[in-house]
Protein backbone atom coordinates (compact mmCIF):
# COMPACT_ATOMS: atom_id res chain seq x y z
CA UNK A 1 0.00 0.00 0.00
CA UNK A 2 1.60 3.49 -1.08
CA UNK A 3 2.46 5.51 2.15
CA UNK A 4 1.19 9.18 1.47
CA UNK A 5 2.16 12.23 3.16
CA UNK A 6 -0.82 13.85 4.45
CA UNK A 7 -2.75 12.41 7.13
CA UNK A 8 -6.30 12.87 8.17
CA UNK A 9 -6.46 12.57 11.92
CA UNK A 10 -9.91 10.84 13.08
CA UNK A 11 -10.63 10.19 17.13
CA UNK A 12 -12.49 7.31 17.51
CA UNK A 13 -14.18 6.03 20.94
CA UNK A 14 -16.08 3.29 19.17
CA UNK A 15 -19.63 4.74 19.44
CA UNK A 16 -21.91 4.67 16.47
CA UNK A 17 -20.99 8.76 15.83
CA UNK A 18 -17.31 8.24 15.78
CA UNK A 19 -17.49 5.80 12.92
CA UNK A 20 -19.87 7.67 11.14
CA UNK A 21 -17.05 10.30 11.54
CA UNK A 22 -15.07 7.45 10.11
CA UNK A 23 -16.47 6.30 7.50
CA UNK A 24 -16.56 9.89 6.20
CA UNK A 25 -13.41 10.38 6.03
CA UNK A 26 -12.81 7.55 3.32
CA UNK A 27 -13.88 9.57 0.98
CA UNK A 28 -11.82 12.84 1.78
CA UNK A 29 -8.58 10.26 2.19
CA UNK A 30 -8.83 9.51 -1.24
CA UNK A 31 -8.84 13.15 -2.60
CA UNK A 32 -6.30 14.11 -0.08
CA UNK A 33 -4.12 10.78 -1.17
CA UNK A 34 -3.83 10.77 2.41
CA UNK A 35 -3.65 7.91 5.32
CA UNK A 36 -5.84 7.77 8.23
CA UNK A 37 -4.52 7.87 11.87
CA UNK A 38 -7.44 6.50 14.23
CA UNK A 39 -6.89 7.86 17.75
CA UNK A 40 -7.86 6.76 20.96
CA UNK A 41 -7.60 8.90 24.05
CA UNK A 42 -7.63 7.19 27.52
CA UNK A 43 -8.73 9.99 29.94
CA UNK A 44 -6.35 9.71 33.25
CA UNK A 45 -8.27 12.79 35.08
CA UNK A 46 -11.48 11.31 35.30
CA UNK A 47 -13.10 9.59 38.45
CA UNK A 48 -13.31 6.26 37.18
CA UNK A 49 -9.53 6.02 36.27
CA UNK A 50 -8.35 6.26 40.00
CA UNK A 51 -10.00 3.38 41.07
CA UNK A 52 -8.32 0.88 38.49
CA UNK A 53 -4.59 -0.56 38.94
CA UNK A 54 -1.91 -0.05 36.95
CA UNK A 55 -2.41 -3.31 35.69
CA UNK A 56 -5.70 -2.88 35.20
CA UNK A 57 -4.76 -0.01 33.20
CA UNK A 58 -2.40 -1.98 30.93
CA UNK A 59 -5.14 -4.99 30.26
CA UNK A 60 -7.95 -1.77 29.32
CA UNK A 61 -5.09 -0.14 27.10
CA UNK A 62 -4.19 -3.90 25.59
CA UNK A 63 -7.86 -4.53 24.97
CA UNK A 64 -8.58 -1.02 22.64
CA UNK A 65 -5.45 -1.40 20.86
CA UNK A 66 -6.91 -5.13 19.98
CA UNK A 67 -10.01 -2.73 18.82
CA UNK A 68 -8.14 -0.41 17.21
CA UNK A 69 -6.04 -3.00 15.10
CA UNK A 70 -9.22 -5.03 13.84
CA UNK A 71 -11.08 -1.48 12.73
CA UNK A 72 -7.77 -0.79 11.14
CA UNK A 73 -7.21 -3.85 9.07
CA UNK A 74 -10.97 -3.79 8.13
CA UNK A 75 -10.29 -0.14 6.57
CA UNK A 76 -7.23 -1.35 4.63
CA UNK A 77 -8.72 -4.24 3.18
CA UNK A 78 -12.16 -2.58 2.29
CA UNK A 79 -10.92 0.91 1.57
CA UNK A 80 -7.38 0.12 0.70
CA UNK A 81 -5.96 3.25 2.42
CA UNK A 82 -3.12 3.17 5.00
CA UNK A 83 -4.93 3.24 8.73
CA UNK A 84 -2.40 4.06 11.67
CA UNK A 85 -3.36 3.58 15.09
CA UNK A 86 -2.75 5.47 18.25
CA UNK A 87 -3.48 5.45 22.03
CA UNK A 88 -2.95 9.04 24.03
CA UNK A 89 -3.88 9.29 27.44
CA UNK A 90 -4.42 12.86 29.17
CA UNK A 91 -7.76 15.41 28.71
CA UNK A 92 -9.46 14.71 25.30
CA UNK A 93 -9.32 17.52 23.40
CA UNK A 94 -5.69 18.37 24.50
CA UNK A 95 -4.52 15.43 23.01
CA UNK A 96 -6.69 15.26 20.01
CA UNK A 97 -5.09 18.86 18.87
CA UNK A 98 -1.60 18.15 20.63
CA UNK A 99 -1.29 14.71 18.61
CA UNK A 100 -2.47 16.47 14.80
CA UNK A 101 0.33 18.68 15.49
CA UNK A 102 3.02 15.46 16.54
CA UNK A 103 1.51 13.82 13.48
CA UNK A 104 1.12 16.85 10.87
CA UNK A 105 -1.79 16.06 10.21
CA UNK A 106 -3.79 18.13 7.38
CA UNK A 107 -7.28 17.67 9.14
CA UNK A 108 -8.98 16.49 11.86
CA UNK A 109 -12.43 14.61 11.72
CA UNK A 110 -14.80 13.84 14.42
CA UNK A 111 -18.43 13.00 15.48
CA UNK A 112 -20.10 15.10 17.89
CA UNK A 113 -23.66 14.50 19.39
CA UNK A 114 -23.39 18.49 19.95
CA UNK A 115 -24.17 19.87 23.87
CA UNK A 116 -27.66 19.33 24.11
CA UNK A 117 -29.44 16.56 25.60
CA UNK A 118 -27.97 14.05 28.27
CA UNK A 119 -24.67 14.40 30.03
CA UNK A 120 -22.80 11.91 28.02
CA UNK A 121 -23.67 13.96 24.92
CA UNK A 122 -22.92 17.39 26.54
CA UNK A 123 -19.61 16.05 27.26
CA UNK A 124 -18.99 14.61 23.74
CA UNK A 125 -20.14 18.05 22.06
CA UNK A 126 -18.19 20.15 24.65
CA UNK A 127 -14.72 18.43 23.61
CA UNK A 128 -15.96 18.80 19.46
CA UNK A 129 -16.14 22.36 20.14
CA UNK A 130 -12.88 22.46 22.42
CA UNK A 131 -10.68 20.73 19.62
CA UNK A 132 -11.98 22.97 17.07
CA UNK A 133 -11.39 26.03 19.02
CA UNK A 134 -7.75 24.44 19.97
CA UNK A 135 -7.15 23.13 16.15
CA UNK A 136 -4.15 25.12 14.30
CA UNK A 137 -5.42 22.76 11.19
CA UNK A 138 -8.89 22.58 10.01
CA UNK A 139 -11.39 20.15 11.48
CA UNK A 140 -14.89 18.80 10.33
CA UNK A 141 -17.14 17.79 12.81
CA UNK A 142 -20.01 15.57 11.97
CA UNK A 143 -23.56 15.33 13.53
CA UNK A 144 -26.03 13.83 11.06
CA UNK A 145 -26.42 9.94 10.78
CA UNK A 146 -26.48 9.79 6.99
CA UNK A 147 -24.02 11.54 4.65
CA UNK A 148 -23.99 11.56 0.94
CA UNK A 149 -20.44 10.29 -0.05
CA UNK A 150 -18.12 12.99 -1.68
CA UNK A 151 -19.50 16.42 -2.14
CA UNK A 152 -21.93 18.72 -4.10
CA UNK A 153 -22.69 21.39 -2.41
CA UNK A 154 -20.55 23.98 -0.17
CA UNK A 155 -22.65 25.92 1.62
CA UNK A 156 -20.60 29.17 2.29
CA UNK A 157 -22.32 31.25 5.07
CA UNK A 158 -20.36 35.07 4.87
CA UNK A 159 -20.84 38.09 6.52
CA UNK A 160 -18.89 41.57 6.35
CA UNK A 161 -16.05 40.53 8.71
CA UNK A 162 -12.24 40.44 7.71
CA UNK A 163 -12.44 36.49 6.81
CA UNK A 164 -14.37 36.36 3.86
CA UNK A 165 -11.35 36.55 1.00
CA UNK A 166 -9.88 33.71 3.43
CA UNK A 167 -13.18 31.84 3.53
CA UNK A 168 -13.99 32.32 -0.82
CA UNK A 169 -10.02 30.81 -1.43
CA UNK A 170 -10.49 27.87 0.78
CA UNK A 171 -13.87 27.28 -0.87
CA UNK A 172 -11.75 27.38 -4.04
CA UNK A 173 -9.80 24.66 -3.32
CA UNK A 174 -12.44 22.61 -1.67
CA UNK A 175 -14.55 22.85 -4.66
CA UNK A 176 -11.38 21.40 -7.24
CA UNK A 177 -10.63 19.01 -4.45
CA UNK A 178 -14.49 17.55 -5.22
CA UNK A 179 -14.46 18.04 -9.15
CA UNK A 180 -15.88 20.54 -9.32
CA UNK A 181 -18.50 20.92 -6.47
CA UNK A 182 -20.81 24.16 -6.43
CA UNK A 183 -20.47 26.58 -3.78
CA UNK A 184 -23.72 28.54 -2.09
CA UNK A 185 -22.24 31.69 -0.51
CA UNK A 186 -25.20 32.65 1.24
CA UNK A 187 -25.65 35.66 3.65
CA UNK A 188 -29.12 36.34 6.32
CA UNK A 189 -29.99 39.59 6.61
CA UNK A 190 -31.21 41.05 9.87
CA UNK A 191 -31.50 44.45 9.39
CA UNK A 192 -33.02 46.93 6.99
CA UNK A 193 -29.69 49.46 7.40
CA UNK A 194 -29.35 50.47 3.68
CA UNK A 195 -25.58 51.15 3.71
CA UNK A 196 -25.30 47.50 5.39
CA UNK A 197 -27.65 45.70 3.21
CA UNK A 198 -25.79 47.85 0.32
CA UNK A 199 -22.54 46.82 1.44
CA UNK A 200 -23.44 43.33 1.59
CA UNK A 201 -25.10 42.92 -1.64
CA UNK A 202 -21.77 44.58 -3.30
CA UNK A 203 -19.35 42.13 -1.20
CA UNK A 204 -21.83 38.86 -2.40
CA UNK A 205 -21.39 40.46 -6.13
CA UNK A 206 -17.28 40.31 -5.59
CA UNK A 207 -17.62 36.39 -4.10
CA UNK A 208 -19.72 35.21 -7.00
CA UNK A 209 -17.67 36.75 -9.28
CA UNK A 210 -14.31 36.06 -8.19
CA UNK A 211 -15.49 32.31 -7.83
CA UNK A 212 -16.54 32.01 -11.26
CA UNK A 213 -13.07 33.84 -12.43
CA UNK A 214 -11.80 30.42 -10.82
CA UNK A 215 -13.86 28.18 -12.69
CA UNK A 216 -16.49 27.67 -9.81
CA UNK A 217 -20.06 26.46 -10.24
CA UNK A 218 -21.66 29.46 -7.33
CA UNK A 219 -24.70 31.10 -5.99
CA UNK A 220 -24.59 34.18 -3.97
CA UNK A 221 -27.93 35.46 -2.09
CA UNK A 222 -29.00 36.96 0.67
CA UNK A 223 -31.76 35.80 2.19
CA UNK A 224 -34.31 36.79 5.34
CA UNK A 225 -34.40 35.47 8.64
CA UNK A 226 -36.85 32.36 8.01
CA UNK A 227 -40.20 32.04 10.13
CA UNK A 228 -39.55 30.91 13.45
CA UNK A 229 -35.71 30.66 12.95
CA UNK A 230 -34.22 33.68 15.03
CA UNK A 231 -30.93 32.84 15.17
CA UNK A 232 -28.17 33.54 12.37
CA UNK A 233 -27.19 29.66 12.82
CA UNK A 234 -30.51 28.50 12.20
CA UNK A 235 -30.90 29.87 9.18
CA UNK A 236 -27.64 29.37 7.54
CA UNK A 237 -28.90 24.96 9.21
CA UNK A 238 -32.28 25.81 7.21
CA UNK A 239 -30.89 27.03 4.10
CA UNK A 240 -28.01 24.07 3.64
CA UNK A 241 -30.80 21.65 4.24
CA UNK A 242 -32.75 23.12 1.18
CA UNK A 243 -29.97 23.54 -0.70
CA UNK A 244 -28.70 19.77 -0.40
CA UNK A 245 -25.46 20.43 1.09
CA UNK A 246 -22.81 18.36 1.78
CA UNK A 247 -20.58 20.92 3.66
CA UNK A 248 -21.21 23.87 6.18
CA UNK A 249 -17.88 26.02 5.69
CA UNK A 250 -17.45 28.35 8.60
CA UNK A 251 -14.07 30.45 10.32
CA UNK A 252 -13.97 29.85 14.04
CA UNK A 253 -13.22 33.61 15.04
CA UNK A 254 -13.50 34.54 18.47
CA UNK A 255 -16.96 37.30 19.93
CA UNK A 256 -15.22 40.08 21.48
CA UNK A 257 -14.11 39.86 24.83
CA UNK A 258 -14.36 36.64 24.67
CA UNK A 259 -11.98 33.86 26.95
CA UNK A 260 -10.07 31.78 25.03
CA UNK A 261 -12.14 28.81 25.58
CA UNK A 262 -14.76 30.20 23.67
CA UNK A 263 -15.28 30.53 20.04
CA UNK A 264 -18.06 32.56 18.46
CA UNK A 265 -21.52 31.64 19.51
CA UNK A 266 -22.73 31.19 15.55
CA UNK A 267 -19.91 28.98 15.58
CA UNK A 268 -21.08 27.19 18.18
CA UNK A 269 -24.49 26.65 17.71
CA UNK A 270 -23.91 25.33 13.72
CA UNK A 271 -20.93 22.72 15.00
CA UNK A 272 -23.77 21.51 17.87
CA UNK A 273 -26.97 21.46 15.71
CA UNK A 274 -26.39 21.09 11.95
CA UNK A 275 -27.05 17.31 10.68
CA UNK A 276 -24.94 18.61 7.79
CA UNK A 277 -20.81 18.14 8.33
CA UNK A 278 -19.42 21.20 9.56
CA UNK A 279 -15.89 22.06 8.21
CA UNK A 280 -14.66 24.59 10.55
CA UNK A 281 -11.27 26.92 10.05
CA UNK A 282 -9.44 29.58 12.30
CA UNK A 283 -8.73 32.12 10.74
CA UNK A 284 -5.34 34.19 9.90
CA UNK A 285 -5.12 36.83 12.04
CA UNK A 286 -4.51 39.82 9.43
CA UNK A 287 -4.97 43.68 9.15
CA UNK A 288 -8.88 43.83 8.88
CA UNK A 289 -10.05 44.26 5.36
CA UNK A 290 -14.01 44.10 5.74
CA UNK A 291 -14.87 44.48 2.19
CA UNK A 292 -13.56 41.69 -0.50
CA UNK A 293 -11.14 42.17 -2.97
CA UNK A 294 -10.26 39.32 -5.46
CA UNK A 295 -6.96 38.61 -5.83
Amino acid sequence: MIQHTNKILVPVDFSEQSLIALDQSYNLAKEYHAEITLLYVIEDNGVFAKLFSNEQHEDIRKNIQDQLDTLAADVEKKRQITVNTLIARGTIYEKIAEVAELINATMIIMGTNGSDGNLKKRFIGSNALRVTRESKIPVITIKGKHHRNGCKNIILPLDLTKETREKVTKAVELSKLFHGAAVRVVSVLFTTDEFLVNRLTRQLGQVKAFLEKEGVECSAEIIKGMKGKETLAENVIEYAKQAEGDLIMIMTQQEVDFTELFIGSAAQEIINHSPIPVYSIRPIKRKDTTVFVPY
